[in-house]
């Protein structure tokens, strides 16, 4: 039985089908990629968080003199390597890209995936009790899907980075960007709950490993600033609560509910554009598709003289 992915490939797939709205069986076939590579390094003693330039090249000659495959075969793989090593640099995951180098057809940007709104409230109230975990959970889940924050962001939330008076949160996104965004009263009174002695109280360790353990919003149930594979466990776990599987739900896929729903709702693009960090309006004019995608299935489906 082949080993599990490392949780970095298992997000990479679900934004494959999530975000660039890639179908199953693509993504099906992006799996076998990465697991087949994954188990070649394995059995090297290296994993795929630390492979080389030369670890590619190696296992691509492997596959094209050594198994044999059809020039095709070694062009998928290909393609899987490099979009795995540019998802994970593009996410902070990985400093540089030893597959950067490789020479793969581009293929074309879907549009992203999102949930319904009652797919996303049943989500949010999923984290039932008033256990510390449960507290967080609750909170995490509103401020990912209410401010739109990418998993990286979250994580690098400090206690001082939230201000509940006046409802503000400071974020910072790629390449250390600060913006500012509201916290919807949804999500303030999740993280009130959350930043009490019930809560994030009853995790604190009786001597903090670091100071920036100690200054984190979100811990870990070890007293420990939560890590980005942390919250990527936990988005899993709910959603598969909800009936929602890897396939459907990502940390992506709530921060493009977010947009699409604002966008749904009245919101301005470029108003979406600075909530989310966007340094291009154009990653942004993404999720307009979106909405008006919606609106046709909508108008088809509503209007007496659009259904024949």
């Amino acid at each position: 039985m082949a080993a599990a992915l490392a949780v970095e490939a298992e997000d990479y797939l679900g934004w494959l089908s999530n975000e660039r709205g890639r179908a199953a069986r693509t993504v099906a076939s992006y799996r076998a990629d990465l697991d087949a590579f994954s188990a070649w390094l394995g059995e090297r003693g290296r994993d795929l968080l630390a492979a080389s330039s030369g670890d590619i090249a190696a296992y691509l000659a492997h596959l094209r003199d050594d198994l044999g495959r059809a020039p095709s075969t070694v062009a998928r793989a290909a393609v899987s390597l490099r979009g795995l090593y540019r998802f994970l640099v593009a996410e902070d995951l990985a400093s540089s890209d030893p597959a950067g180098a490789l020479d793969v057809p581009r293929t074309p940007a879907g549009l992203p995936r999102s949930l319904r709104y009652d797919q996303v409230a049943e989500l949010l109230a999923s984290p039932v009790g008033e256990d510390p975990l449960a507290r967080r959970d609750r909170a995490m889940l509103e401020v990912l899907y209410g401010m739109g924050l990418r998993a990286s962001e979250l994580v690098a939330l400090s206690l001082g980075d939230i201000d509940l008076d006046e409802r503000l949160m400071r974020v910072w996104g790629k390449g250390g960007k600060e913006r500012v965004v509201p916290v919807g009263r949804h999500a303030a009174h999740a993280v009130v709950e959350w930043l009490s002695g019930a809560g994030r109280g009853a995790l604190e360790p009786a001597a903090w490993r670091s100071r920036d353990d100690a200054a984190a919003l979100f811990l870990n149930a070890r007293g420990r600033r939560i890590t980005r594979q942390g919250v990527w466990l936990i988005v899993r776990r709910h959603g598969e609560r909800v009936g929602l599987g890897p396939g459907q739900l990502t940390t992506h896929v709530l921060r493009h509910s977010c947009a699409t729903h604002l966008l749904d709702g009245g919101a301005d693009i470029r108003s979406v554009q600075e909530l989310l960090g966007h340094a291009s309006i154009t990653s942004t004019q993404r999720y307009t598709a979106v909405s008006q995608e919606r609106l046709t299935e909508v108008y088809r489906q509503a209007h007496p003289r659009a259904r024949y």
